[in-house]
């Protein structure tokens, strides 16, 4: 399945290019060329990134963003803008974005900023933590686990296959998606090494929490 970007853009001609190159490289982009189309469609489905002109009529990025943040809807965002002064930049950060890209830009920066934020499997809530209901839980500042009030130490990818099901709760994550997020691009991905991950982190979170549908993926349950 692949990615999906809303895209909020008031040059068409920078727009199409944009689109075109993020077609070619396998994402599904929607356009919006207003604030207030754009919340519109935000409100209605979710995306995976947030890619957002500033400067554009009806409502300027930074407030589409801040709406967005405060309605719960926590994908990555990147503002790219030709704004450069540093009270611009602060108040992109404020406003809860995730990174930063100066106009002009070359797209492969882009798509090399898009990616790397893909592979985050963080993004911005507002808990602080995640309550499994059995004692465990999950702090997203520091990544960490807990166990009451015992940490615990977790596989580095185990914490970020956790990190994964929770940015995406209720929905089934396929094999290739987990090994593309969690494996370098200098690693063998392990289907026996997922397993004993699923495994690990079933007995920490209860074994229902994550369910296998099979020949599609996993699914982290959250009631």
């Amino acid at each position: 399945m692949p990615n999906k970007i809303l895209l909020l853009e008031d040059d068409i001609l920078l727009a199409e290019i944009i689109l075109e190159f993020l077609n070619e490289h396998h994402f599904e982009v929607i356009h919006c060329s207003n604030g207030v189309e754009l919340l519109d469609i935000a409100y209605e489905k979710n995306f995976d990134i947030y890619l957002f002109d500033v400067m554009v009529p009806e409502k300027n990025g930074f407030d589409v963003l801040l709406t967005l943040r405060n309605m719960g809807k926590m994908a990555p965002a990147i503002f790219i803008t030709s704004l450069a002064n540093i009270e611009n930049l602060q108040q992109g950060y404020k406003s809860g974005c995730d990174d930063y890209i100066r106009k002009p830009f070359k797209l492969e920066e882009l798509l090399l900023r898009i990616q790397t934020l893909l592979k985050r499997p963080f993004t911005h809530r507002k808990e602080n933590f995640e309550d499994f209901g059995n004692g465990v839980k999950f702090e997203f500042e520091t990544k960490s686990v807990y166990k009451d009030t015992e940490l615990l130490f977790l596989p580095k990818k185990e914490i970020e296959l956790l990190g994964l099901f929770l940015q995406n709760p209720n929905q089934i994550i396929t094999k290739e998606t987990i090994f593309e997020k969690l494996w370098d691009y200098d690693e063998n991905p392990s289907d026996m090494s997922l397993r004993v991950y699923i495994k690990n982190l079933r007995s920490l979170i209860g074994k229902n929490k994550i369910i296998n549908q099979r020949g599609n993926g996993y699914c982290y349950v959250k009631s």
